[in-house]
């Protein structure tokens, strides 16, 4: 009961936002119109079990003008019933793409929220695929939800409005066990309740297994699916390793996973399938079996008996609405608790400076430069990786930063670029200042090469001719004609290809200051001396910071610093001389 009473109350955080969103009155009035038409649905069925009665008596009697007249009273009823089901899976469809939309809406903007989804992962927490989360089970649980939300509330009516009607029927047709009339009122209603109880107590017994099974082979399947979007994103690399007898082990690994769990999910549906198809066969002979003795002593016509079991059906199995729909439950309810754990996780990472120690980002007030005060950066278990104090980058400034591999060098960078929450003291960055971060594998999403250049700003926010320009300038002519061309642009251009296309999109957004984390380090080195002088060139008012191992670096900064390693951490501290500035004679 806990359990049922904690699912529903996920269910209603989940749920109610939307119907209180700025499309409340849409997703309100379909809601009610869905409503509407299924309790007019409910009442039709009303309405043909007592045309049942009245059909079959008319039969019995051998009454041809009463059976035409039920004949057209039948197929009023049947039009009725059709129109009403066809528009109410209509307008219920249409709730469901409206309620979907602003639900994957909701989780886009709270997933991509201030860098939310990349703490997620920093944190590791339990939300495995983000990407199955928003897209197959947001749109099973509008589904479902909706499906199962409008059966329950069918059912109830139909209790309701039957167990009127059976037990009238109870007391005009009495028990009749050895010729002898037992008056039990309601009988019909009490049997069917036995029934259902002892079916749905039996149901439950046997399938609850399920609801961990489902949310099981949830979770390896997009396991699966998740490592073959990395097998086909790194085909190369695996390719030039010959890596494809252990990609193909570790697949098929995973799906073991998966194949192993279906297996359990299809023992346990096998017995659930047996026991609910026997019990909704068993419902079909139980009512005849109660008024039969009656109909043979003639105290009820068949018409009276045809009615009787109609209406111990419908009473029997609405009742029994956890015994059929038990398996949808299940599957359900696995996707409320996924839901439930992505939600659990966004607002874990969106809090996490709120609950956590944390590094403060703070405005640097009238001063134009970037500050660490008392900075120790750590990593997401609480291990202490750069220390930093008193250290400040000056306007226009080029910062050289070098250090050993591992000494947190792109950490540091993350946590000044605002990502990186995990450690203490504070950095003070210029109030309405841009950054930009260009790392050694810079990101370009799928579509136009325009669009990927320009990235994160809209397209039409900047002239092609000046992408055009800004292209030929970085080195990269030949693709100055295909911006209107789309392509998979990480997996069609090589590593230095994609580092002059990231320098190029520094170009065209011109920040106040540029770190760029060994953003050159796949080109040679008059290429890379080519494109610093470009920067200088083309962005002289903006702040450059790099990260470099190279020696040729020195002469395109003001001045260079090094990690230096102080026990178990790296402090962040002076490098010798500042570095002499290239002769603009070499430019």
């Amino acid at each position: 009961m806990n359990n049922i009473r904690a699912t529903l109350a996920i269910v209603w955080r989940i749920a109610m936002p939307y119907f209180r969103s700025e499309d409340k009155w849409a997703g309100r009035g379909l809601l009610g119109a869905v409503i509407a038409m299924e309790l007019a649905l409910v009442a039709i069925d009303v309405l043909v079990n007592q045309w049942q009665n009245r059909f079959y008596s008319a039969l019995q009697a051998s009454d041809w003008d009463a059976f035409v007249t039920q004949i057209w009273i039948f197929v009023a009823l049947a039009s009725t019933y059709i129109a009403l089901a066809v528009y109410k899976l209509y307008l219920n469809q249409w709730l469901q793409i409206r309620w979907r939309q602003w639900l994957t809406r909701h989780y886009l903007g709270e997933w991509l929220e201030n860098a939310t989804h990349y703490r997620m992962q920093l944190k590791g927490d339990a939300a495995d695929n983000p990407d199955q989360r928003i897209t197959e089970d947001v749109k099973n649980f509008v589904e479902q939800t909706l499906t199962i939300g409008l059966g329950l509330l069918s059912s109830i009516v139909t209790l309701f409005s039957f167990v009127i009607i059976l037990w009238g029927l109870s007391n005009a047709a009495p028990l009749h066990l050895f010729g002898t009339d037992l008056m039990i009122p309601g009988y019909l209603c009490w049997g069917a309740l036995i029934y259902a109880i002892f079916g749905t107590a039996l149901t439950h017994w046997i399938g609850s297994p399920l609801v961990n099974l489902n949310f099981e082979q949830q979770r390896y399947e997009a396991d699966f699916r998740f490592n073959l979007v990395r097998v086909r994103e790194n085909s190369e690399q695996i390719a030039l390793l010959r890596g494809e007898g252990a990609e193909r082990g570790r697949l098929l690994d995973r799906f073991g996973f998966v194949i192993g769990n279906w297996y359990a999910i299809m023992s346990r549906t096998k017995r659930l399938t047996a026991f609910t198809a026997s019990y909704q066969q068993a419902a079909v002979l139980f009512p005849y079996v109660l008024v039969a003795p009656a109909f043979f002593a003639k105290k009820i016509q068949l018409g009276d008996m045809m009615q009787t079991a109609s209406a111990f059906s419908s009473v029997q199995g609405a009742l029994s609405f956890f015994v059929t729909a038990y398996r949808s439950l299940a599957e359900w309810r696995a996707i409320v608790a996924r839901l439930d754990g992505f939600e659990m996780s966004v607002a874990s990472s969106t809090n996490l400076p709120a609950h956590e120690p944390a590094i403060a980002l703070k405005a640097a007030g009238g001063r134009r430069i970037i500050a660490l005060e008392q900075l120790c950066v750590n990593l997401p278990n609480g291990t202490p990786l750069v220390a930093a104090d008193a250290f400040a980058i000056q306007p226009s400034e080029r910062v050289l930063v070098t250090g050993p591999s591992g000494s947190g060098k792109s950490t540091l960078f993350r946590a000044i670029a605002g990502i990186w929450p995990f450690g203490t003291g504070a950095i003070l960055v210029p109030e309405k200042a841009r950054l930009m971060m260009l790392p050694q594998r810079p990101y370009f999403p799928v579509g136009k090469l325009r669009d990927a250049v320009v990235y994160p700003a809209k397209p039409d926010t900047i002239e092609p001719a000046r992408v055009k320009d800004t292209l030929i300038a970085v080195g990269l002519p030949n693709l100055a004609g295909r911006l209107d061309e789309d392509g998979h642009w990480n997996r069609m251009l090589s590593l230095g290809e994609q580092q002059r296309l990231g320098l190029a999109r520094a170009l065209l957004h011109a920040p106040d200051y540029l770190f760029l984390d060994e953003a050159t380090a796949s080109l040679d080195e008059p290429s890379e001396a080519r494109l610093y002088r470009l920067l200088a060139e083309k962005l002289p008012q903006a702040t450059i910071v790099s990260i470099g191992h190279r020696s040729t670096l020195d002469v395109f900064h003001t001045r260079k610093v090094a990690m230096v390693q102080d026990g178990e951490i790296h402090v962040l501290g002076s490098a010798g001389a500042p570095a002499e500035k290239e002769p603009t004679a070499a430019r």
